[in-house]
Order: C-alpha cells, then sequence, then structure tokens
C-alpha cells in the first residue's frame, strides 16, 4: 500500500525483489543504487542474517510523477532467499505495492524457483493479497551462464498463469535488463494507482530513472 508523506510532499511505493537464494535479488539492488544519480537515492541499508542480507534504499525518478503536488517515490527492497528466513520475508512483504521476482536461470535451480514462487503467493495469501492483483514482473537472471533452461520452458513453468506476467531476460552482474525490469514494474502500479486515486492526474508522465543505459538493456521478451 502507498504511503503519504504530507512533510515532504511525496507518496512513497514499495517493490520488492523475491526469489531463491543467490538468485541475484542483491546484484540487482546493488547494480541499480550504484547507477542512480547520488542526489536521487537513499543510502544502501543492509539488515543482516546469519547467512543472507535485506537490503533496501529509497530513490526519486528523474522525472518524477507529480500527483496533486505530490512526487512519486521508490523503496526497493529484497527478501531473504533461504526457507529459514520465511517470517523475514512475510516482514518485508507488508504494504507491498509491486514486485519483481528474480529466478535463477540454471537448470539445477528450477524446483527453487517454483517453490520461492509459490512462497510468494503463500505469504501473500496470509496478508489477504492475491499476487495476480499486484504489479509484478520476472527476471530469468544469469541468462550468461552455461547450462541454463530455455526461455520458453521458463515461461511454461513459472509464468503459465491466465494473467501472464511480463518478463525480461536478465544478466543482473552487468545490470542487462536491471533497469527494464524496474522501469516495467514501476509503470504498472503507477498505472494502478491512478485508477484508484480520484487525486490523480488524467494522464501519468513516464517514470525515467536517473541513469545512462547500457546495451541491452531494453531486450524484453514477448508475451
Amino acid at each position: 500500500m502507498s504511503i503519504i508523506n504530507y512533510a515532504s510532499r511525496e507518496i512513497q511505493f514499495k517493490i520488492v525483489y523475491y526469489g531463491p537464494a543467490l538468485c541475484g535479488k542483491t546484484t540487482n539492488l546493488n547494480y541499480i543504487h550504484q547507477r542512480i544519480n547520488p542526489l536521487n537515492r537513499g543510502d544502501l541499508v543492509s539488515l543482516a542474517t546469519a547467512t543472507e542480507r535485506t537490503l533496501f534504499f529509497d530513490f526519486l525518478p528523474l522525472n518524477a510523477v507529480v500527483i496533486k503536488g505530490f512526487v512519486t517515490k521508490f523503496q526497493l527492497y529484497t527478501v531473504p532467499g533461504q526457507v529459514i528466513y520465511n517470517a523475514t520475508r512475510q516482514l518485508v512483504l507488508r504494504s507491498v505495492d509491486g514486485i519483481v521476482f528474480v529466478a535463477d536461470s540454471q537448470w539445477e535451480k528450477m524446483e527453487e524457483n517454483v517453490e520461492s514462487f509459490k512462497n510468494l503467493s503463500d505469504n501473500l495469501a496470509l496478508q489477504n493479497m492475491v499476487l495476480e492483483e499486484l504489479p509484478c514482473v520476472l527476471e530469468y537472471n544469469k541468462r550468461d551462464l552455461p547450462n541454463i533452461a530455455p526461455v520458453n520452458y521458463m515461461e511454461y513453468v513459472l509464468n503459465n498463469r491466465k494473467k501472464r506476467l511480463q518478463s525480461f531476460e536478465v544478466i543482473s552482474s552487468t545490470g542487462q535488463n536491471v533497469f527494464a525490469a524496474l522501469n516495467a514494474v514501476s509503470q504498472v502500479l503507477l498505472h494502478k494507482f491512478s485508477k484508484q486515486s480520484e487525486a490523480a492526474q488524467s494522464a501519468l508522465l513516464p517514470v525515467a530513472i536517473p541513469v545512462e543505459p547500457t546495451a541491452g538493456q531494453t531486450q524484453k521478451l514477448s508475451a
């Protein structure tokens, strides 16, 4: 659920990066944080567990959408991938506005991907939320590694719902399509907010992330 901060005149949206252990969630956030203008971002905060970290930071887009005198701000979070930290996952998901599910493209990780995706749905249900009603995109990460599953297979096992999600081939270590996925989920949640809010403008400006795009960032999978 978006948070309206009247003191700073901001509407804050929360985007959570979800997925199995070592799938690339942390790499995503590190890359995004490094490429955003320091004047537009907060500090990258790490909450350490025994074996993994929960990261978060917030930022203002370069051309932030203005709604009734308020600018939009995004808060990005990761969740721990290991099952033993499921309580932390549930906590991080509270009041989520959008989700980027990061899947590991390696064949040996397919079972973990499926289990994590189901775990996401289960944890949302505990908060009376349904994945189909949330802005969500899929990242098929680590496409540069050997022994990876074909994209059509990953679509079959992860993106087989009636309402198909936008999906991206990603190499988070180099930044390929990292911002494309972030922009996609941002646009969907802003569109949803504009439809639900009486104060929203009739047309929203596109979100522009304040970075220079690198080659390959805009390649998107066909539906």
